[in-house]
């Protein structure tokens, strides 16, 4: 049985942003996007309805 991992806000975002000249946002994309392409599925993944509601709220081709 694989371990959970709870999917918050910042982690979405982090996952559609823009490239950003701020070194810990570029950072903090970076290492989001690499443990979600090498780490995520080793763990069983969830999110909150909050999660969902706040994201479906952004843009929706970005959400896609």
């Amino acid at each position: 049985m694989s371990e959970t991992v709870y999917i918050e806000t910042s982690i979405l975002g982090y996952l559609t942003a823009r490239p950003s000249r701020d070194l810990v946002v570029a950072a903090n994309i970076q290492i989001t996007r690499e443990w979600w392409e090498t780490r995520r599925s080793s763990f069983q993944l969830y999110s909150s309805q909050a999660v969902v509601k706040e994201t479906s709220q952004g843009d929706a081709k970005i959400a896609a």
